[in-house]
């Protein structure tokens, strides 16, 4: 399965960027293929449901996320449905002793059905994607 993760540090207490960033609401802010995202259900703990949709390669997709792991300051995780591939993103977070916060945004993708045919071009096009996140999300943090 693919799989691309970024790390970005930022001089942001832990506390902010984790209510910003488990907020994912606001992945419409730093996520550049981000067109909307809508909380479903849930008080955004472990089960809350978002509804995500993102313009990728020129067309618009569609994910439902669940969050499922939710360790304070520590670890969100979310696992997506887009119904031809399966996603998990893991954002973890650690305090940098200096009073910023080190952000690791891990993303797998599981392509189902026919859309298994495209995994060996999902790599490159992820690297360039990721890149795009990362560089987004470190600008955005810092200007929390």
């Amino acid at each position: 399965m693919p799989s691309v993760e970024r790390t970005v540090t930022v001089d942001q207490p832990i506390s902010k960027v984790w209510d910003y960033l488990t907020d994912f609401r606001n992945s419409e802010e730093w996520d550049p293929p981000t067109v909307s995202t809508v909380r479903t259900g849930g008080d955004g703990g472990v089960g809350t449901t978002y509804h995500n949709v993102s313009k990728l390669l020129g067309s618009e997709q569609e994910v439902d996320y669940t969050v499922t792991r939710f360790d304070e300051h520590r670890t969100f995780q979310l696992e997506g449905d887009a119904g031809s591939i399966q996603l998990l993103d893991t954002i973890t977070f650690s305090d940098t002793g200096t009073g910023g916060t080190s952000v690791t945004y891990h993303a797998e993708f599981t392509p189902q059905g026919a859309a298994k045919l495209a995994t060996p071009l999902m790599p490159a096009a992820l690297k360039v994607l990721a890149d795009k996140v990362a560089a987004s999300m470190e600008e955005r943090l810092r200007e929390l």
